[in-house]
């Protein structure tokens, strides 16, 4: 008993820990060790991609079995389409109230936590026979379904900065994975079995991903400062919201793109049910399969986006998403073959829009990820909440074409706010193009770079001792005359920041331990 006690007062000071909720054991080799840094590497990163999967799922599985739900519970189909919304809603809740304690608390018992709730959730949804019980309950699966959302920021710390693009997109490939996995999965077994079976299937796929992650996730400390309380995360993570205007261009764009996505996804159903194709829920399900091509070119543009300027790839998958919608405006009811070639084209091009936002404000802070992906996620959910509301209301009472009008409005306002700001403007500067159109990334100095800088030093000391004195004297006054060069070029962006070349690094760290001050060059 008194070793539980000791676990839960190391685990609040932010110490290292045996047990997680001062119960559990943790594998020896997962304990937090200062001295022994994790190595983030592909078969951890795929266990994250495929957790996303399997938790994100519960959010999606209702969609292709509508039809299936509003003749189980006898309501019409505009009582149904609430349930989608519900869980939107919910999971909006999550993102705002939970995801911000990935920088509070141990990020390791907090996924636990979440999905340990989330799929006994599941358990009552695939018991129920209530409605009402079901739509509470599909609201708190929404809320605990965030797990997803404490992984992506924590792939992001993890990941060396030259790999932080791709290490993002593979998780965020596990997110679109359970979007398309829960719409195939879901739409085959409620046609064939029971829309009850696809929820008890959920449970088993959550509690997969918890041993997998209890068994493979490091624990780490809170991020957070000690006495660093919620009520301050919150409030920090709402001034982000107010005063960055990187973050807020991003999530102006998030919220249009979300409301695109959900609103196809949701109202796809309904076109595919109706005339002229009438199309049973096997099929529709189906429908997700093609969005797979999204997932398998996830590697190839997130080691794009490591080096391409994020800002521009944001630009041109924004463009190709208005111009497949455009071809759902003129003939997503005239034959099958233009929702097909629509899933295809959305699921790429919203896939690697999302990454590049994702690096966009994850280079704001390291020490405010878990809040900056809050923000974003919190507007990619307030779009969703917006596209399955607005777009089951105007494709019902409207028909597809109002609706591929409405989700033209979205990608057109989404490319519109891109274009407003440029790449390379200063942190603090809302509108325009200051620093150029510069197409290229800055490349990150890598751990290679910072080794080869370290064993160089003692070889640039043993020269310095070397200089007579007007030999160093003439370099300290080279050394001021750059740095006054350097000064007179003005501040730099956060996009702009330049990157020390191995012998910058290497004078730095000669000169910091020689007691000076070092200025740069």
């Amino acid at each position: 008993m008194s070793e539980v006690k000791r676990d839960i007062a190391a685990a609040a000071a932010g110490r290292s820990t045996t047990r997680d909720f001062g119960l559990i054991p943790i594998p020896a080799r997962l304990q937090y060790d200062p001295e022994r840094p994790v190595k983030f590497g592909l078969v951890l990163n795929m266990i994250f991609g495929a957790s996303s999967t399997f938790v994100v799922a519960n959010l999606y599985y209702s969609q292709p079995m509508l039809i299936h739900l509003a003749q189980s519970f006898g309501v019409s189909y505009d009582r149904i389409s609430r349930v989608p919304t519900l869980v939107q809603g919910g999971y909006a809740a999550g993102i705002l109230l939970v995801t911000p304690l990935g920088d509070l608390v141990r990020r390791r018992q907090l996924l636990l936590l979440l999905i340990i709730i989330s799929t006994l959730l599941s358990v009552g949804l695939a018991a129920t026979r209530s409605l009402v019980a079901f739509e509470i309950l599909c609201f708190f699966v929404g809320v605990f379904s965030c797990a997803p959302q404490v992984l992506v920021p924590l792939a992001a710390d993890l990941a060396p900065p030259e790999r932080r693009a791709s290490a993002i997109s593979i998780v965020f490939s596990g997110l679109l994975l359970g979007v398309l996995f829960s719409r195939v999965m879901s739409g085959v077994v409620a046609q064939y079995v029971t829309w009850r079976v696809v929820y008890a299937v959920a449970c088993g796929l959550q509690a997969a991903s918890l041993l997998a992650l209890w068994a493979t996730l490091p624990d780490f400390p809170p991020k957070a400062k000690e006495g660093t309380t919620y009520r301050q995360i919150l409030t920090i993570m709402f001034r982000l919201m107010g005063t960055e205007p990187t973050l807020i261009q991003v999530c102006l764009v998030q919220v249009a793109a979300a409301a695109m996505f959900t609103d196809y996804w949701v109202t796809l159903t309904f076109l595919l049910g109706d005339k002229p194709y009438h199309y049973g829920s096997t099929i529709i399900g189906l429908f997700g399969l093609i969005g797979f091509v999204g997932v398998c070119c996830a590697p190839l543009y997130g080691r794009a986006i490591d080096r391409v300027e994020p800002w521009l790839v944001s630009i041109i998958m924004s463009a190709c998403l208005l111009l497949t919608f455009c071809l759902y405006w003129g003939a997503a009811g005239v034959n099958v073959a233009v929702p097909v070639l629509i899933t295809l084209g959305m699921d790429v091009f919203r896939q690697s829009q999302q990454v590049s936002l994702a690096t966009r404000i994850f280079t704001l802070g390291d020490g405010l990820r878990s809040r900056l992906n809050a923000c974003s996620m919190f507007s990619i959910s307030i779009g969703q909440f917006i596209g399955s509301a607005a777009g089951s209301k105007i494709f019902l009472e409207h028909g597809w074409r109002a609706n591929g009008a409405l989700i033209v409005g979205f990608c057109s306002f989404s490319l519109i706010v891109l274009l407003l700001r440029g790449p390379h403007v200063g942190r603090y500067i809302w509108f325009g193009y200051g620093g150029g159109l510069a197409w290229r990334r800055e490349r990150p100095v890598s751990a290679r770079d910072a080794e080869t800088a370290s064993t160089l030093k003692d070889v640039m000391d043993a020269d310095e001792s070397k200089q007579d004195g007007p030999t160093r004297a003439a370099s300290v006054e080279g050394d001021v005359e750059d740095g006054a060069a350097e000064q007179d070029k003005g501040p730099l962006s956060e996009s702009q920041t330049r990157v020390p070349s191995p012998v910058q690094e290497i004078e730095k760290i000669s000169e910091i331990s020689r007691g000076g001050d070092y200025q740069g060059r």
